[in-house]
């Protein structure tokens, strides 16, 4: 499983950062999701790995504009770049009438079928590869985060088992993995006696702003990875003059630590913590550490992960010439 950020700034673009956008590509699969699509996601996806084309599905976590300006922009060039493979478009109530009023005040005629639904909290999507929830944050509007559960691998057979029994794959494996005795060598194989265990699925959160990540309640126990914002550092959040309801990177690590989450990417980042400036990410990393001992990056644009099976996050390189159904992951020097 692998995420790629496109937008990691809070509320406008900076020369380091675009404003939210994140992809999601599951193993082996033909497809991808993005979850959230601020202002100038197409260029971004661009100078990805990622393309338009095998874009299935996109999320909108709340309709604040540095989450979903983007969207008129790439809907339209899937048009021109004749990218007419299906989308879907979750996003809250009033997504639709936003992207009806922008296509046809540009009289935008799509060449490719769009489906849009307007989510309510507690909602569950079933695709492919996984089940999402729509789960309900605390923001200055409607917002929300997703929970996403990938289906377990089952239905494996132990082939050891049966090779040492003299079974060499054949027809006979077949029949056993749709839970059929066989008979082989004069001897009958249960079918029962010869499967593995399923793998579990991975569990991930991708969430929209949010002042109290606790909300999450118990999705977060023993999370596999949490991508959830960290706009301020406490210091910072508590000198602002007008208090804006996002997460500090105090609350967002104790609330972390709390859950047993696995691991933690940090994005929305406030522009004021820039590489030029006296404030930079290391604040951040700094405030969260203090409170979270897990696995923990601070996302930026570009940066592109992978889950593992075994639950482990690696940063890996992003290059953009691999095609995005190449599989496997490279860990970064």
């Amino acid at each position: 499983m692998r995420l790629i950020f496109f937008g990691t700034s809070a509320g406008k673009p900076t020369k380091e950062r675009n404003v939210s956008a994140l992809g999601l590509v599951f193993d082996q699969d033909n497809q991808w999701y993005l979850f959230d699509c601020g202002e100038a996601t197409q260029h971004q996806i661009m100078r990805s790995r990622l393309s338009v084309g095998k874009l299935s599905t996109i999320f909108i976590t709340h309709l604040h504009g540095d989450h979903y300006y983007g969207l008129p922009g790439l809907l339209s060039t899937k048009t021109l770049d004749k990218a007419l493979r299906p989308l879907t478009l979750y996003g809250p109530e009033g997504i639709r009438k936003f992207v009806q009023c922008a296509l046809d005040t540009s009289f935008e005629h799509l060449g490719y079928k769009l489906k849009i639904v307007e989510f309510k909290a507690g909602e569950t999507f079933v695709f492919d590869k996984c089940r999402i929830k729509v789960l309900p944050l605390v923001h200055s509007i409607e917002s929300y985060a997703f929970y996403i559960r990938e289906n377990d691998i089952g239905n494996r057979l132990d082939e050891a088992a049966l090779r040492a029994e003299g079974m060499k794959p054949s027809v006979l494996y077949g029949e056993l993995k749709k839970g059929r005795s066989v008979m082989f060598q004069g001897k009958k194989f249960h079918a029962k006696n010869f499967m593995l265990d399923p793998i579990p699925g991975r569990t991930l959160i991708i969430a929209g702003d949010n002042s109290e990540p606790d909300i999450l309640g118990n999705c977060l126990d023993a999370l596999d990875l949490l991508v959830h914002e960290c706009t301020y550092t406490q210091k910072v959040y508590d000198t602002l003059k007008v208090k804006v309801l996002h997460t500090t990177a105090k609350i967002l690590g104790e609330t972390a630590q709390k859950r047993q989450v696995k691991n933690l990417i940090a994005t929305h980042i406030a522009p004021r913590y820039n590489n030029k400036g006296t404030e930079n990410t290391d604040l951040i990393y700094r405030e969260i550490r203090e409170n979270y001992k897990g696995v923990l990056f601070i996302a930026e644009d570009f940066d592109e992960y992978c889950l593992g099976r075994d639950k482990v996050l690696k940063k890996i390189r992003c290059r953009t010439a691999m095609p995005a159904e190449i599989a496997g992951c490279h860990q970064d020097k």
